[in-house]
């Protein structure tokens, strides 16, 4: 858990976020969570009446402060989505993050995988039901399949769900996404990235969301505990640069989630973290200076 306030304040030392561009969120409300969840669902969590075994497939207790953070991590994907799309109709382009995020194992009635909520699944349905789009894509990289989000937009054709990830790691019951990219274990920057580049750009130009919700999880690194794939910081940074690249060159507007990390030395999964958000930083800088 200590791996959020650090790339918090990582971000504000270095430079990466100015203090003024740093939004505390409110939190989603329960109407907001209903639109991806079952209430029954969500009355237990606020109620703290799960049952041992769901507390056990989400992977801790219940508590006041987890119900509370479980609420703020959809609200954050929230604002910062509103805050990439504000951007785009100025701009051209926008992109926003959450500093935490990428709950993306929590399903319709279920949670799992640390995951209560998922602020992804969440976030598409508050911005389509506000009217300001229609068509969503959540672009996840983290190492493990989403398999939460495939779930709740299973039968659902305005949101696009693809999903690379380790072919063998959990959840090792997996869901049918949009589009599932498989990875052997050991997968390198070479496997990775060329997996990458063959899929996301037509299935980008064949959906052709009106925002992207991007999970840049740090796992697929190679010495992450629960990774199982063999990537370096720099085939991390490079995912980070193409994402956004294919993102900004199409005019999709872009909120990003942090998503998964467990390296052994939490710094580790900061440097990784911070790094996809200097990436989108630097590019929104380059992208302003260019059309001034």
């Amino acid at each position: 858990m200590v791996k959020y306030s650090r790339v918090r304040e990582r971000c504000l030392a270095e430079g990466v976020i100015a203090p003024a561009e740093m939004l505390e969120p409110p939190a989603a409300t329960w109407d907001e969570l209903a639109l991806a969840h079952d209430r029954g669902y969500i009355e237990a969590v606020r109620d703290g009446v799960l049952p041992p075994l769901a507390q056990r497939r989400i992977g801790f207790p219940w508590s006041a402060e987890m119900v509370e953070r479980s609420r703020r991590s959809s609200g954050a994907s929230i604002v910062a989505a509103r805050a990439a799309l504000d951007e785009a109709a100025e701009r051209g382009w926008g992109v926003a993050a959450n500093l935490a995020g990428g709950t993306h194992h929590a399903g319709p009635d279920f949670g799992e995988g640390f995951c209560v909520f998922n602020d992804a699944a969440v976030t598409a349905r508050v911005l389509q039901r506000e009217g300001r789009v229609s068509r969503v894509a959540v672009v996840d990289c983290d190492v493990h399949q989403g398999n939460g989000t495939a779930a709740i937009f299973a039968r659902d054709p305005s949101v696009f769900t693809f999903s690379i990830h380790g072919a063998r790691n959990f959840p090792f019951r997996k869901e049918r996404s949009s589009l599932d990219v498989e990875l052997p274990d050991g997968a390198d920057d070479d496997v990775f990235l060329s997996a990458l580049e063959l899929h996301l750009p037509d299935a980008l130009d064949g959906f052709r969301p009106e925002l992207a919700i991007y999970l840049a999880g740090a796992d697929p690194w190679k010495d992450d505990r629960f990774g199982r794939l063999g990537m370096t910081k720099e085939g991390l940074a490079e995912r980070d640069r193409f994402v956004l690249a294919l993102l900004r060159d199409r005019g999709i507007p872009t909120a990003i989630a942090m998503a998964g990390g467990y390296a052994r030395d939490t710094e580790d999964t900061v440097d990784i973290h911070v790094t996809t958000l200097r990436t989108a930083a630097r590019m929104w800088a380059d992208l302003h200076a260019a059309s001034r």
